[in-house]
């Protein structure tokens, strides 16, 4: 069949316009890529062919709060390598093996594997310069030295349980490290290459460095100082008394900031892999729990205080030694009791049945509201990980005897951050701060502080005035009570000792106890306050002969630093058997030799320099505090020389 001649042509039309249209649309789909698409498909083929070594980010510094570095970055860098690029896996890692300390075998598998990039890891992660060094030198094709960093703690153990550590990738694992990870942890760098399908690097290119961002400064509340000072004395009372565990804690009770914390045993962060794991992982001041003892009368005495069942001067109470709850004799440490007594005394000489009585005279509500409102039975919610609760009774199970003992201390569990922070409140003016480790972020560049992390306050739990009361009534235990070996003279110190029998496989044990003391001072006007807890020391086992000459030794050294001046006035310290008593040195200048042999009554020993018959200089100087007997170095001269009230302290 003959096909027309308009048909033809008509097809040949619709095949031309068919033909334009996919032209078109070829040319319109080029635009599109070249033009819209085109930026983007180019980095996409950049991204395929380009190869990134990375450089690491600065982990961000811990402060002191007075800006004393305890843990920073120091330089350790990392050997990589980009496999295509290695020509001879066997001969390079042949040579890389001594400097890595790595097996042959091990660094071919890594050079010949099938990826990007690979760490030789472990022998070639975090290296000394020295190393990297020594691999720059070799030149090797395809092996780069990349930047990274490893953490450094210059004071070794020092707050170790507080800072924590970090993992080899920098990532905090336990403290401050992993509580505050995020804003410590920079963002990483690199620097980047073009390469080949082959993975050449591609002639004429240039390499791209994005730099990384350091992470953010922590200041901490610590003080470097006073944390020394508490380790030191803790340390002094783990081997005189070879106890199973050691803690203690200072604060500031005004507004919660821990200025120094510690456990025993303890460990250095930078070898935290030589000690068992319960050692770094249980921070035990605000990990343990235990029956307070003792110290846990401060509540009771706030409470009653406060709702008025008690009058400490006026009132007296009998003690026979014992006292009868519910069927149970609960006893008095003291055999044979300490008879007719003031509630201050009661206070002071840390009776039982007097604290039971005072627990009556609450009950149980009232009690067990003001345990709540003090903190206990919940976390404090300090910025530490691991914290527990303690154990409270509850209300619907507390009886006669349970609300007798835990009047003074005993069938509660506490743990020692609780114990503190409720202290505190008690002699701070009632209110209850969340005690905090963390102070403030920094900028590195700059310096500039970008947030502060300041004190918060929870409730106020007592009056001002009933508060005062406390600190008044603990510090005559320190002066005339069981407390007398936290007694320091020129500081008028509060506190309360505490033993508490160890609960060992479900009973009271006999022969282990826990023995601690908290103690506070200025008592007028608290600055610090300290918490010592010895586990199950060896030897004698009570609280104001073990715990408290820790917090003496803590205190004697804190007070001075923190610049408190010591008082003019201060309450007597009633000296026991065996005790030496403090006496003021007086101004012996001027007065002749034979007047001071009538004079001393026997107070000091007297050595004499010079000739002459009269004083021209002493020392220690006049109004210095000095023990009983001790010997006063006089000068002698002529009565000419003597200048009035001229001395020396030397």
């Amino acid at each position: 069949m003959k096909i027309s001649q308009a048909t033809v042509r008509r097809r040949l039309f619709i095949a031309l316009i068919a033909a334009v249209a996919a032209f078109s649309a070829l040319l319109i789909r080029l635009g599109y890529v070249q033009l819209v698409k085109g930026a983007e498909l180019a980095k996409m083929a950049e991204d395929s062919w380009r190869r990134n070594i990375p450089f690491a980010a600065k982990r961000g510094e811990i402060w002191d709060r007075n800006g004393i570095r305890l843990a920073y970055n120091v330089s350790s860098p990392t050997i990589m390598a980009i496999p295509v690029q290695v020509k001879d896996p066997r001969g390079e890692a042949r040579q890389l093996a001594p400097i890595l300390g790595m097996t042959e075998d091990q660094l071919y598998a890594l050079l010949t594997k099938r990826e990007s990039s690979v760490k030789l890891q472990p022998g070639g992660r975090k290296v000394t310069t020295e190393k990297a060094n020594q691999v720059r030198n070799l030149a090797l094709p395809g092996i780069y030295v990349a930047e990274d960093n490893k953490r450094y703690y210059p004071f070794g153990s020092l707050a170790a349980h507080v800072l924590g550590f970090t993992g080899i990738d920098n990532q905090g694992l336990t403290g401050v490290e992993l509580q505050y990870n995020a804003n410590l942890t920079g963002l990483p760098g690199s620097v980047s290459f073009l390469t080949d399908a082959a993975g050449r690097q591609m002639p004429n290119s240039s390499d791209a460095y994005s730099p990384p961002k350091d992470g953010l400064t922590l200041q901490l509340t610590i003080d470097e100082t006073i944390q020394s000072i508490v380790e030191r004395e803790l340390d002094q009372a783990v081997l005189k008394y070879a106890p199973d565990h050691a803690l203690a804690i200072a604060m500031d009770p005004n507004n919660g900031e821990i200025l120094a914390m510690a456990s025993r045993p303890t460990y250095d962060p930078d070898k935290y892999q030589e000690v068992p794991s319960e050692v770094y992982n249980r921070n035990l001041p605000i990990w343990m729990t235990y029956e307070p003892g003792s110290t846990f009368k401060i509540i009771t005495l706030s409470a009653a205080l406060e709702e008025g069942k008690v009058d400490l001067t006026r009132e007296h109470f009998y003690d026979p030694g014992y006292t009868e709850v519910g069927g149970a004799r609960l006893r008095c440490w003291k055999k044979g009791g300490h008879g007719s007594q003031t509630f201050l005394e009661v206070v002071e000489n840390s009776c039982n049945p007097g604290f039971v009585a005072l627990g009556q005279r609450l009950g149980k509500d009232k009690l067990f509201d003001y345990i709540q409102a003090f903190g206990f039975g919940q976390k404090t919610g300090i910025d530490l990980k691991g914290e527990e609760n303690g154990i409270l009774f509850k209300k619907s199970r507390v009886g006669p005897v349970e609300l007798a003992t835990t009047s003074f201390g005993q069938g509660v569990s506490v743990t020692p951050i609780q114990q503190i922070t409720a202290v505190s409140a008690a002699i701070n003016g009632g209110k209850l701060y969340k005690p905090h480790v963390g102070k403030a972020w920094i900028q590195p560049e700059t310096g500039q502080v970008l947030q502060e992390i300041g004190a918060q306050l929870v409730r106020q739990v007592i009056s001002p005035a009933t508060s005062q009361k406390v600190r008044q009534a603990l510090e005559s235990v320190v002066a005339q009570g069981t407390g007398g070996n936290a007694f320091l003279d020129g500081y008028r110190v509060g506190g309360k000792t505490g033993t508490a029998q160890k609960v060992v496989g479900g009973r009271y044990s006999a022969n282990e106890h826990i023995v601690s003391f908290i103690g506070f001072a200025p008592a007028d006007d608290p600055k610090v306050v300290v918490y010592v807890a010895i586990d199950n020391p060896q030897g004698i086992q009570f609280g104001g002969v073990v715990a408290a000459p820790v917090v003496r030794g803590i205190l004697a050294d804190a007070l001075p630093y923190l610049g408190v001046a010591p008082r003019t006035e201060q309450l007597k310290k009633e000296y026991k058997f065996g005790e030496t008593p403090m006496v003021t040195v007086p101004n012996l200048v001027g007065k002749t030799v034979s007047d001071l042999y009538e004079d001393l009554n026997m107070n000091f020993r007297l050595a004499s320099s010079g000739s002459g018959d009269t004083v021209i200089r002493q020392a220690p100087g006049p109004g210095a505090r000095v023990a009983k007997g001790s010997t006063i170095r006089i000068y002698l001269g002529g009565e000419d020389e003597a200048a009035p009230g001229s001395s020396s302290a030397g």
